[in-house]
């Protein structure tokens, strides 16, 4: 079977969704043009600043794209088969990650562009708030550990493409480092220069390009340089790109994370494009011309328990995070989206369009593991690699070299999460302010100092399995990540549920979030309990861990337990006053200037 008969259905499902589904989700949402949003009343072109739906589409979708819906597709994908996989990212993305993020990004902007937080402080407690706060801190970290790791790992080491080329880690450190500049430059020349949108797009997105293509001919080997091997230069890696969280957080966001918000959804568009282009020419009625041949390998199927003896309810619902359903969205939708959203009506594009387009990007990620044999090697792979040769083959296809394609595939990869982990921090830098009270510079680089300081700590511990063996430590939190990642959801889900039921009181309010949220709820916290406590047992009964990570289960699952003990009180008070308000807070009204 061709890949055509998997790529094109989805995207025409996905297509009719977005007009049907997202019309009836701006017609439940009441969603109004006459009203001002927050980025207009509350403009302070630092973090409040109204700016064209275009601009911020990218900016949005390439903030919660990030590594996500790469790695958990291709993990889930070699566990258990491609059409599970499949199955979940479209019904997931559809039902109820899109209506996630759409209704996360309208909540927060009827609250004067606060946090999904802060809506939960408004309909249920001050105490329901503060745990939500500390279970989206430590949430946080993990999501910096997982992708600072897996990005640091790709600026090392040389990867042998089948044709005897290869690619350079540090070519694509080198292409990372041009790209961090670029989009700086971007920033000022618009600011400043008062360069048009469209102007600085056709400037510098072909530097872009220049900047992937010139890596690999003036590779930056970190380990060569020093004199180091490639798991002391990746550690080495893994500081810097956390000194560079620590800054990038701090900075307005006209100087980085709008211009490379944009730029970073442009290069996703372009990879996007790029492989649904390969997969068309390389289906086997057009083999002979481009003598491709895109026929899916992989098992469709292969158990309901995985090698490592996981199951598939409930781990592939928590494995496959982005590209289907994701509680970071509700971050980025309610942290930063929300504070620049021009008109009301943009939320339906930018909110359930976004995770949509999102969707068709974890299908392209799971392409790269269908057209893999069952026994093949490169199954065994990290998923950065997997995506990156996937990638390289659909963009070979289309005349593009091999080394080239590949190099741009991990360049897209590390594109996706630099914006994931500035903007996690500066979310992270919101929370310890709004919890110690503490505002302006000090309390800024103090919040921003914990939130990338605490990851640093887990990235230089020693990582080792059952056996002694090292494990990379992307590997070793990437399931606590998925399955904190999946109950952070349902608790946004559970959060806009009380808060949609106490002001309008609608029977679809049950269906449209409350389903989703008690779903959501269940396998996040089966997964949870399914990885946790197994470690606090051992042959002789119960044990103390010495390793952290169970620890924060335990602490993940009481806060979850206990939010929804809040929940269920606050469904069951009178409706909340019509109209009702509250007053910004450090987690909305902290700049970075």
């Amino acid at each position: 079977m061709s890949l055509l008969a998997i790529l094109v259905p989805s995207a025409v499902l996905l297509a009719v969704a977005y007009r049907v589904y997202g019309a009836v989700l701006a017609r439940l949402f009441r969603l109004d043009d006459r009203q001002a949003t927050p980025a207009v009343t509350l403009r302070d072109d630092v973090d409040y600043e109204p700016i064209p739906p275009q601009l911020l589409l990218g900016q949005h979708f390439s903030a919660i794209a990030a590594a996500g819906p790469i790695v958990g597709p291709i993990l889930a994908g070699v566990a258990f088969g491609w059409l599970p996989a499949l199955l979940w990212i479209l019904g997931g993305s559809i039902l109820i990650g899109g209506v996630h993020d759409f209704a996360a990004l309208v909540a927060s902007v009827r609250h004067k562009a606060r946090s999904i937080a802060e809506v939960v402080r408004d309909h249920m407690s001050r105490r329901s708030y503060v745990l939500f706060l500390a279970f989206v801190w430590i949430a946080l970290v993990y999501i910096i550990v997982a992708f600072t790791d897996i990005t640091a790992a790709s600026f090392v080491g040389r990867q042998v493409l089948e044709n005897g080329e290869s690619v350079s880690g540090g070519g694509i450190a080198t292409s990372s480092l041009l790209y961090l500049a670029l989009p700086m430059i971007m920033g000022v020349c618009m600011r400043f220069g008062r360069m048009p949108l469209w102007a600085a797009t056709a400037v510098f997105l072909p530097l872009v390009g220049l900047a992937i293509w010139g890596g690999q001919k003036i590779p930056f080997d970190l380990g060569q340089t020093l004199g180091v091997g490639d798991v002391t230069a990746q550690k080495i890696w893994g500081v810097l790109l956390l000194g560079y969280c620590l800054v990038a957080a701090m900075v307005p966001m006209w100087l980085l994370l709008q211009p490379r918000g944009h730029l970073g959804g442009c290069f996703l568009y372009v990879a996007l494009a790029g492989a649904a282009i390969g997969l068309v020419v390389s289906d086997r009625t057009l083999a002979g011309l481009f003598g491709g041949d895109a026929a899916i390998r992989y098992p469709a199927f292969t158990g309901w328990q995985a090698a490592n003896g996981q199951s598939l309810v409930p781990m592939l619902f928590i494995t496959i995070a982005c590209g289907a359903c994701s509680g970071f969205h509700s971050l980025i939708a309610s942290g930063t989206t929300s504070k620049q959203l021009r008109r009301e009506t943009d939320a339906r594009p930018i909110g359930y369009g976004t995770m949509l387009l999102e969707a068709m990007v974890a299908i392209v990620s799971l392409c790269c593991v269908m057209v893999l044999a069952a026994d093949s090697p490169l199954a065994r792979q990290s998923p950065n690699f997997v995506y990156a040769l996937g990638m390289g083959g659909f963009l070979e296809i289309l005349g593009v070299p091999a080394a080239i394609g590949v190099s741009f595939a991990l360049m897209a990869f590390t594109t996706f999460v630099y914006d994931t982990l500035d903007v996690c921090t500066r979310l992270g830098r919101y929370i310890i302010q709004e919890l110690t009270g503490l505002t302006g510079r000090v309390g800024g680089w103090l919040g921003t100092a914990l939130t990338a300081g605490v990851p640093l700590i887990f990235l230089l511990r020693p990582n080792v399995d059952g056996n002694g063996n090292a494990v990379p430590a992307w590997k070793t939190f990437w399931a606590l990540f998925g399955a904190s990642n999946q109950l952070l959801a349902a608790l946004t889900l559970l959060g806009i549920t009380v808060w949609l039921w106490r002001t309008r009181r609608a029977a679809w309010v049950w269906l449209v979030t409350g389903l989703p949220t008690v779903f959501m709820y269940v396998m996040s916290t089966w997964a949870l309990a399914a990885m946790t406590l197994p470690r606090f047992r051992s042959d002789a009964g119960f044990t103390m861990p010495v390793d952290p990570v169970p620890w924060a289960g335990i602490v993940l699952l009481a806060l979850a337990a206990v939010m929804l003990v809040e929940a269920i009180l606050a469904l069951a008070a009178p409706p909340a006053p019509p109209g009702r308000t509250s007053e910004p807070t450090a987690w909305a009204a902290t700049g970075a200037a």
